[in-house]
């Protein structure tokens, strides 16, 4: 496999973004990323489950690679800046599935990954979630490109242990995930400022939370050291709300107040050109 230089660029570039606070409008589709581009996002995130909702899967490792893959290249080539993809778990159940996962989305265009620690029924032990990070970074060293490696560590989000417990393994699990090559950790389901900053001085490498309504602001949390701020699938749900939202009342109260604020076709379309 042939990685052109430009690629290899924008792996630095992404990079490079972390010495600031990086905001990531996730995306589900081409579309999505280009309006986050438009808006003037510096980088572009894919969502899992925004994607598998768009092809009629739950979230949740139940999409298949194949089907993944098209999807980010179909969202590398709309937009000209940087992009990382949600590959979940990795769509595999061995480090060498990893590997191959990471080698199709070098070939689709992207520069990064999340890859989380939570296997279909409870978090994978830390040896080995950490054999599966050193198995993406080896495959991306491979062919020699700056892959962004975001270990996504999902203590929080799935409540393990006792508060005091759930700090301690979450940088235990940091600490094994950047010793195997992690370029940096996520850990959603965390954005109270006590908790942030526990975290901020306990992880050696840029730290990512996700926010949405009811998070301290994008300020306040790179006030507090946080270095990339998601938005996850939240972006995705809000369009979807707004489709159920407008399906009902035409269906009910056969009105069309729902549709106020629309984008303008004519944008929209010429976005798409």
């Amino acid at each position: 496999m042939t990685i052109p230089n430009t690629q290899r660029a924008k792996a630095s570039l992404l990079h490079t973004l972390h010495r600031r606070v990086l905001v990531l409008p996730n995306a589900w589709d081409a579309m999505s990323a280009r309006l986050a581009e438009d808006a003037g996002a510096t980088a572009v995130a894919t969502t899992s489950a925004g994607v598998a909702w768009s092809l009629g899967v739950a979230d949740g490792d139940r999409l298949d690679r194949e089907s993944a893959l098209d999807l980010v290249r179909r969202i590398a080539a709309a937009v000209d800046v940087p992009v990382t993809a949600d590959i979940e778990s990795g769509y595999a159940d061995d480090p060498e599935g990893v590997a191959k996962t990471i080698e199709g989305v070098l070939a689709a265009g992207a520069v990064g990954v999340n890859i989380e620690d939570g296997g279909p029924e409870s978090l994978r032990p830390i040896e080995e979630q950490a054999e599966r990070v050193a198995a993406a970074r080896r495959a991306a060293d491979a062919l020699d490109v700056p892959l962004f490696v975001n270990a996504r560590v999902d203590t929080y989000l799935r409540a393990a242990g006792d508060p005091a417990a759930r700090l301690r393994g979450t940088l235990a699990r940091a600490s094994a995930y950047v010793a195997a090559g992690a370029d940096g950790i996520f850990v959603p389901g965390v954005t109270d400022p006590e908790t942030v900053t526990a975290l901020v001085q306990g992880v050696t490498v840029p730290l990512n939370v996700m926010a949405g309504p009811g998070a301290p602001d994008v300020a306040t949390l790179a006030g507090l050291g946080v270095a990339r701020v998601s938005l996850g699938s939240a972006v995705a749900q809000a369009a979807y709300a707004v489709v159920r939202q407008a399906a009902r009342e035409a269906l009910t109260t056969g009105t069309y107040t729902a549709l106020a604020g629309a984008l303008d076709y004519g944008e929209l379309n010429g976005l798409s050109a």
